[in-house]
């Protein structure tokens, strides 16, 4: 399905953004320029930049126009449904250690489909609480045919455009479904370091799987949040 105007406008500027044109805290060009460069209304270039600002990736400044964001958000695994935007429980996070290739656990084997000692591209971030303090330790595995065609994943800075929008601009895939299996266990030694809490520590773990529409996984992540800063509150129809 060929794209709508507002959704060309939104992917050329976060090309830009990723290209480095427009750096964090940057101006972004006002809604009037737009609207002349890509002959849209305004309104068209308001949808465009509300896409923008759903994924995290630019802000709102009052009387200023739109600035690409200084603090990149992510999410902790689990949750992406469809009609969810990037901010959606996106929260500040540190980027821990570089990305290196190792290979998984053996859920994260399983659930990538990778062969026994494959390795698989891990890149960890712990997402934090508004006080700064740690809420998740994600890790993100990525199969080395996504790995190879995102060799920005590789990188130890944040990708603030977002990986999901990143590997599906250089490979063309993207996910369609999801998979979330919760389970509870005890921290191990470094998960209760990183995450502040005292040993014996009850940690509840998300283990993420999202497919493309061939049903070929994109990433594994695994969340582990400890168990007095975890909640899951699931909406539904009754009746």
């Amino acid at each position: 399905m060929p794209q709508l105007k507002y959704e060309q406008i939104a992917e050329d500027l976060r090309t830009r953004i990723a290209n480095g044109e427009f750096g964090a805290g940057d101006l972004l060009p006002s809604g009037r320029d737009l609207a002349e460069q890509w002959d849209v209304s305004r309104a068209t270039v308001v949808k465009a930049y509300d896409v923008l600002r759903n994924d995290g990736l630019v802000v709102a400044r009052q009387g200023a126009g739109f600035t690409v964001t200084e603090t990149p958000v992510a999410r902790p695994a689990g949750g992406r449904r469809a009609e969810s935007s990037r901010v959606t429980g996106g929260a500040p996070y540190r980027r821990l250690g570089v990305p290196d290739r190792v290979t998984p656990p053996s859920p994260v084997a399983t659930a990538l489909g990778l062969t026994p000692g494959e390795e698989a591209l891990r890149r960890i971030r712990l997402v934090l609480l508004d006080d700064g303090s740690p809420h998740t330790l994600v890790t993100a595995w990525f199969p080395a045919d996504i790995a190879d065609a995102a060799p920005r994943l590789a990188l130890k800075g944040p990708i603030v455009e977002g990986t999901t929008h990143y590997v599906r601009r250089e490979t063309g895939r993207f996910p369609v479904e999801g998979t979330d299996t919760t389970t509870v266990r005890l921290a191990s030694d470094e998960e209760a370091c990183l995450l502040e809490v005292e040993q014996p520590a009850a940690v509840a773990v998300v283990l993420h799987v999202a497919f493309d529409r061939s049903h070929r996984p994109l990433v594994c992540e695994v969340g582990v949040t400890a168990s007095h800063v975890f909640e899951q509150i699931d909406n539904y129809p009754m009746g």
